[in-house]
């Protein structure tokens, strides 16, 4: 099995819950993508303001390996970087992952982005 990375969202953000003292995956709805394509994301998602596991934590991009918390605001950037990637088309992880995207979006929630 390839590694991957996973998205979800938290439909209740509590600012107080230890996000990063639990893996669950089903909880968030989560949509798997492949790591290895994740690799050409890096640069524009280098200026997304993001949390590492707790609001404690600020930070920018996603966290390789660990828990990031992606707030209301930044996921205008997921979505453009998904969307232009530029196999999009080709890859049938990606067109899940848009929706929950914009299924966020609508509805002002924070995503959960769980690292290999």
């Amino acid at each position: 099995m390839p590694c991957v990375q996973e998205f979800g969202i938290i439909q209740q953000f509590d600012p107080q819950y230890p996000y990063d003292e639990e893996y669950l995956p089903e909880k968030y709805g989560c949509v798997a993508v492949d790591d290895d394509y994740i690799d050409d994301w890096w640069e524009g998602l280098a200026g997304m303001k993001v949390y590492f596991g707790t609001l404690d934590r600020p930070e920018t991009g996603l966290a390789r390996w660990g828990i990031t918390l992606i707030p209301p605001e930044s996921l205008g950037i997921l979505y453009d970087v998904v969307k232009g990637d530029p196999l999009f088309g080709e890859r049938s992880d990606l067109p899940p992952l848009l929706r929950r995207i914009e299924e966020a979006m609508q509805g002002g929630k924070w995503m959960m982005h769980y690292g290999v």
